[in-house]
């Protein structure tokens, strides 16, 4: 199982996977989020990515204030915007930006990054295309290109009945 808290990985993944990581390198990214434990989540890290995927950042906060100062050192990059919002009953904070060719999205939420559901789902997402194989992937990005996110397209290929999103934390190989 690849340590997706890391983003070492990236070095020796895809084209993509290598462009995002030197980005964030070069441009400490991780390292400005140090200290709210910061994880690259969503398509990228398991190659399941098209042309216009963000590097999706998810970080837990203890202190908003601080978090917002943190995430504000971004202030600077192109189309910098952040946000407060309430996603599944939680407060959580949004930042979003480009660098280089790249989208960057910033999430926050006062819950330990492992046990957010963005975390969660791509580790569950990552278990099935591991179990599934190349064509099931080749199939989700397909989906993805027909304008479906990526919990939906997953739901559509396990057929999913209600909600992707819940039913994606329950799934079971």
């Amino acid at each position: 199982m690849i340590d997706f808290s890391n983003i070492e990985y990236l070095k020796t993944g895809n084209p993509k996977q290598i462009e995002a990581y030197k980005t964030l390198k070069q441009n400490k990214v991780m390292e400005a989020l140090f200290e709210f434990d910061p994880i690259l989540a969503g398509t990228i890290p398991i190659n399941i990515d098209i042309e216009n995927s963000d590097l999706d950042i998810i970080c837990y906060w203890k202190n908003k204030t601080e978090f917002i100062a943190a995430i504000s050192s971004f202030e600077n990059k192109n189309e910098f915007k952040i946000r407060e919002t309430i996603i599944d009953e939680r407060e959580s904070i949004i930042a979003n930006f480009k660098i280089d060719d790249f989208e960057i999205e910033i999430f926050g939420q006062n819950i330990p990054t492992k046990n957010q559901n963005a975390y969660k789902h791509m580790i569950i997402e990552h278990e099935i295309l591991e179990s599934k194989g190349e064509n099931y992937r080749l199939e989700i990005i397909k989906l993805k290109q027909n304008g479906y996110k990526t919990e939906p397209a997953f739901g559509e290929l396990l057929g999913l009945k209600t909600n992707p999103y819940l039913e994606l934390l329950e799934y079971k190989l």
